[in-house]
């Protein structure tokens, strides 16, 4: 296998201790991050990542498409995550965390 790039369990914290001081985000975002971070690559947080909407919603508890889409999209406005969607049925989205990003770079107060 390839090499992994490891990045520091306080890295992925303060990335939890960004969200958790965003009063933009709502409970439902912050169950999707969760269902994202349960799908990814544990070994390399960095490193970008197949999941299904359906397995989302399912793990997030959203039950709404329109839901589930207004808060990937603001996850992504905000800078949190990175997405490019698939349509194929079995490989899913692709996504990847924004560890080091600013968190907030649309409307931060």
């Amino acid at each position: 296998m390839g090499e992994r790039m490891k990045i520091p369990k306080h890295a992925f914290s303060e990335f939890f201790e960004r969200i958790g001081d965003d009063g933009r985000l709502l409970p439902t975002h912050i169950g999707l991050v969760a269902a994202l971070f349960h799908h990814h690559d544990c070994g390399n947080l960095q490193r970008q990542f197949h999941a299904s909407r359906r397995k989302l919603m399912r793990f997030s508890r959203i039950r709404s498409i329109a839901t589930y889409h207004k808060c990937l999209s603001e996850l992504v406005a905000y800078g949190y995550v990175e997405y490019r969607p698939s349509w194929h049925p079995a490989k899913g989205s692709r996504f990847r965390f924004n560890i080091h990003g600013e968190g907030g770079v649309n409307g931060q107060d």
